[in-house]
Parts: C-alpha cells; sequence; structure tokens
C-alpha cells in the first residue's frame, strides 16, 4: 500500500513538471510572437513616442553604386540616458564620414529647439544598404530628424531633403539632385527640399560618335553635358531652402 502511494505521489510530481514546463514553453513562445507583433507595429509606423522612447523615421534620398537615385529611411530613437550619440549600423565604414554630420546635426537642433541632448541618448540608423548614402548630403535630415525626436511632434511624411548642414544651420549643396528627385516622386513624396540654387541640375549623356579617316570608320563616346529643370522633368514640387529653419517650416504638421 505504502508501495503504490509512493509511486502515485512520484506520477503526481512528474506530471506537475511537465505542466510545468509546458507552461513555461508557452510563456517563452507567446512572449517570443509579442516581441515580433511589437516589431511588426514598430515598422509600420514613422513616429512612435511614450514615457521611455521617442523614434522619428524619415524619407531620406541617395544614390546607389550604379548612379540611380533610391528613398531609403533615416530613424532617430531617443531614450532617456547620458547624452550618448549611437550609430545602430553593420558597415562602420559607411558612416566614417558622417561622424562629423551627426555632431553638427545635434548642435543644430539644440540650438534651434533649446533642448539639450545631456540627459537622452540619441541611436542613428539607416534602414537600407550602407553603401547607398553618403554621411554630408543626409546632413539636413538628420537635423531635422533630431529635431522632431527631441520636440516630440511628428514631421510631414511626404516632404523629403537633401543637403549637407553647418554649425549655423544653413544648409550647403549636394550632387545628384535629378536621381534624388526621381527616387522622391517614385516614394509618393509632394515636396522635395533642396539647397539654394539647386532647383536646376546638370546632368550628363553620352552619345556616341563617329568619324572617318580614310577607309577606316573610327567611334568615341561622348559625354555632353545638359541642364534640366528638376521639378519638369521629375514631375515633382521643388523648393530651394537655405537653412534649417525654413525646412522645418515644410516638415511641421
Amino acid at each position: 500500500m505504502r508501495e503504490e502511494k509512493k509511486k502515485s505521489k512520484i506520477f503526481l510530481y512528474f506530471l506537475l513538471i511537465v505542466v510545468i514546463i509546458f507552461i513555461l514553453n508557452f510563456l517563452i513562445l507567446f512572449a517570443g510572437k509579442y516581441d515580433k507583433i511589437e516589431e511588426k507595429i514598430e515598422e509600420k509606423e514613422n513616429f512612435i513616442k511614450n514615457e521611455n522612447l521617442t523614434i522619428v523615421r524619415m524619407n531620406l534620398p541617395a544614390v546607389d553604386n550604379e548612379g540611380k537615385g533610391v528613398s531609403t529611411i533615416l530613424k532617430v530613437e531617443l531614450k532617456k540616458g547620458d547624452g550618448k550619440t549611437l550609430v545602430d549600423i553593420d558597415d562602420l565604414l559607411f558612416w566614417a564620414d558622417t561622424q562629423h554630420s551627426i555632431r553638427i546635426a545635434k548642435l543644430v537642433a539644440e540650438n534651434i529647439t533649446k533642448i539639450s541632448t545631456s540627459n537622452v541618448d540619441l541611436i542613428y540608423s539607416v534602414e537600407a544598404n550602407a553603401s547607398l548614402i553618403g554621411g554630408p548630403s543626409a546632413g539636413a535630415a538628420i537635423a531635422l530628424t533630431t529635431i522632431f525626436a527631441l520636440s516630440g511632434e511628428k514631421p510631414r511624411e511626404d516632404v523629403m531633403i537633401t543637403g549637407t548642414i553647418n554649425h549655423d544651420g544653413s544648409i550647403g549643396p549636394v550632387s545628384a539632385i535629378f536621381e534624388k528627385a526621381k527616387a522622391a516622386k517614385q516614394a509618393n513624396i509632394k515636396v522635395f527640399l533642396v539647397p539654394l540654387l539647386q532647383s536646376r541640375d546638370v546632368i550628363y549623356e553620352t552619345r556616341k560618335y563617329c568619324e572617318k579617316f580614310g577607309f577606316t570608320e573610327i567611334c568615341t563616346q561622348e559625354t555632353v553635358p545638359k541642364k534640366v529643370d528638376v521639378a519638369k522633368e521629375a514631375g515633382i514640387e521643388i523648393v530651394e531652402v537655405a537653412n534649417i529653419e525654413e525646412a522645418l517650416r515644410y516638415f511641421e504638421s
């Protein structure tokens, strides 16, 4: 009798352990799915704000290795911290020329918002292949996303900007305006902001030129410059802006 009770207790203990393991596995699985759901929700939102975190995503124009314009996403995360500036990207070489742009952008953002970054951490990332973007040309966009992260306000999603950033908030010139404007158009952007005097661009077309020398014909490829009205050719509204404060007015909802 005692032996049977002992076996019964062992069986109950074994059954209890199995149930506990099952419950733990279920909770772990559910937690994983919940995290993935949160990640998917976050991926769809360009602006998130709560007590501990602010995330701002902004469309960013770029040019790939073949010279074609593409649209990428610049993301800035703001968390409570002690003034760290972090870059969340695999290819650190890409950001070698962007570190200076980020430092200047933070300075400009602090000056405009009058908000210090000493008690927060800022994490910058580009949700695209790192080889697509040159750091300086993203300077104006970095400054603007930092401003909206600090102020906790949502920027318009149908505006895009390209341009370098200077310490006084002025926006400097960049290259490949026409290609970037076409990329902005494809991304359903309504207003594309560019530095002063860059609403017109110069593109280079190649043409074949052949010349006869006796019985021989020699052909070469020539590169010919062509001025283009970016707004007309790309089919998008182009606005020239001199500084971040001017650009900010177009991004404000």
